[in-house]
């Protein structure tokens, strides 16, 4: 008798389309930051109605944006391996270059001699950009040709236009004099949120874009995932580095040009470290490795959003706010320990 074939293995049962869905939607980076965001709004909605009044929505909405065009900058840098703990004085730098080229008197500045140069507004949005991309590019220069840690370089660049600032403004806060017209296109009010919150959505969207599907992002991934792969494998990785620390720069000054129209004034002591920080930890918390090679623009959107949730929830329940760095402390802690042991299961073929 001739030996039986094998059997027949049945096949597989393919998963429903909602399964699978919902499958494709636990393995993105930003699902556990997305699920945590829309609680906590559901919490703070309960427990206080006027978390979701129009004023607390814009007051997020306001306070989001800044942050997340810092952070969107900062994520594909911390992406490719680096960081810049500049970007928040490069956000009061280029509304100041804005200020002295497009003003043509110092009235603004009480006891203070500071003469612009009366150049159109445009000129000097274009001028207060390339002076943010031109910190941008002095980091990356030091921190790749020089091979000075971008920790070291960023941190001393920081100081440098600390005083820049205060000198340029002689320490005074200044009064912009633009018109209406301009002000409701950087950051007034001309929809119910105010145009800044639009320019911060769609240049995260186009940052996340240029992340996903361009070239540029898929070698700033493979620059910080593995240097000397990408390296050998033909990446210009000096030249990935040196346009992200441009980008997160111009990023940074675009961001401090928008918060002085919706604010109607610029400081020389604008923005500063703390902003840095917050972008970082919104990073973070939004599923970026400090180790690099790993993170979304759009997690980091989100984490910055949950970060402003908790800030705005609190002060609307009575929580005080010395609790609200502690949170931010464990969520920190929490994210880069998650992420770690995430990427040591890849390492061991345990995750796929």
């Amino acid at each position: 008798m001739a030996p039986a074939g094998p059997e027949a293995t049945p096949p597989k049962r393919r998963a429903s389309l909602g399964w699978r869905v919902a499958g494709a939607f636990i393995r993105r980076r930003e699902a556990s930051i997305l699920v945590i965001g829309i609680g906590l709004f559901i919490y703070f909605s309960l427990a206080n109605s006027a978390f979701y009044s129009g004023d607390d929505i814009k007051n997020i909405a306001e306070s989001l944006a800044p942050f997340s065009l810092i952070c969107a900058g900062e994520v594909m840098l911390l992406i490719c391996g680096e960081i810049d703990l500049s970007v928040g004085h490069v956000f009061a730098l280029a509304p100041i270059i804005m200020y002295l080229t497009s003003t043509s008197a110092s009235t603004n500045v009480p006891g203070a001699v500071v003469s612009g140069a009366g150049l159109p507004i445009w000129v000097g949005v274009i001028f207060g950009l390339l002076a943010a991309a031109g910190v941008g590019l002095v980091n990356g220069i030091v921190t790749t040709i020089f091979r000075v840690p971008s920790f070291i370089t960023t941190l001393g660049m920081l100081f440098f236009l600390n005083g820049i600032n205060l000198n340029a403004l002689s320490g005074q806060q200044v009064v912009i004099p633009f018109g209406h017209t301009f002000k409701d296109i950087m950051g007034g009010y001309p929809l119910y949120l105010n145009s800044e919150f639009y320019w911060a959505v769609t240049l995260v969207l186009v940052v996340q874009g240029i992340l996903s599907w361009t070239r540029w992002g898929l070698h700033t991934v493979a620059t910080g995932g593995n240097l000397v792969g990408a390296a050998e494998s033909g990446v210009n990785v000096r030249m990935i580095k040196i346009g992200n620390f441009m980008l997160a720069s111009t990023l940074a000054g675009f961001a401090g040009m928008l918060d002085s129209e919706r604010i109607n004034s610029i400081l020389p002591l604008q923005g500063g470290s703390s902003h840095m920080f917050f972008a970082v930890a919104g990073a973070v918390i939004g599923g970026t490795s400090l180790l690099g090679g790993a993170g979304t623009v759009i997690g980091g959107f989100l984490g910055v959003t949950v970060l402003i949730i908790l800030q705005v929830g609190f002060n609307i329940i009575g929580v005080s706010a010395f609790n609200f760095d502690l949170i931010t402390g464990l969520a920190i802690l929490a994210s880069m320990i998650l992420n770690v042991q995430v990427a040591r299961l890849k390492n061991l073929g345990t995750l796929q």
